[in-house]
């Protein structure tokens, strides 16, 4: 698909990139001076940018650990971090 060709840099980009990049698109769109067909590309690129920060958000949140303490306070272990 042409889209995925165009949206190809996404997965390479940090969290932080792909995120400033998502609330450039949201200002833009947000202010509604853009053409028709721009609004399009770049709703479809933001969503592919929401979906990357998504993925790695739940990456992130995967290998977080919850550290366990003692009666005495101190750790005693890890846990995995209990997804809400």
């Amino acid at each position: 698909m042409a889209n995925e060709a165009v949206n190809a840099d996404i997965a390479k980009m940090t969290f932080e990139q792909a995120l400033e990049q998502l609330e450039q698109i949201v200002d833009n769109l947000e202010r509604g001076d853009v053409p028709l067909e721009e609004s399009i590309r770049i709703y479809e690129r933001g969503e592919a940018l929401k979906k990357h920060c998504d993925t790695l958000l739940k990456s992130a949140e995967d290998k977080v650990e919850k550290i366990r303490l003692g009666r005495d306070g101190k750790p005693n272990g890890t846990e995995p971090l209990d997804a809400e």
